[in-house]
């Protein structure tokens, strides 16, 4: 695909991709669709917090 590079190891396995937003402009909402759903996966088994929880956080902190 134009505008998607892959960077690969020692052994030709894919281990990262750099996309050229530029050139793929008219996919960028599926782009970001795609790295929400990555950042989402990632958070998985982090623990969850109440809204509660984070509403008190935040204004501790002064952000709410």
């Amino acid at each position: 695909m134009k505008g998607v590079n892959f960077i690969t190891n020692d052994k030709n396995r894919r281990t990262a991709v750099i996309i050229d937003l530029k050139t793929i402009e008219q996919h960028q909402e599926d782009v970001e669709d795609f790295l929400d759903i990555i950042i989402a996966e990632s958070r998985k088994d982090e623990p969850k917090r109440s809204w509660e929880e984070v509403k008190k956080s935040l204004k501790k902190k002064g952000k709410l």
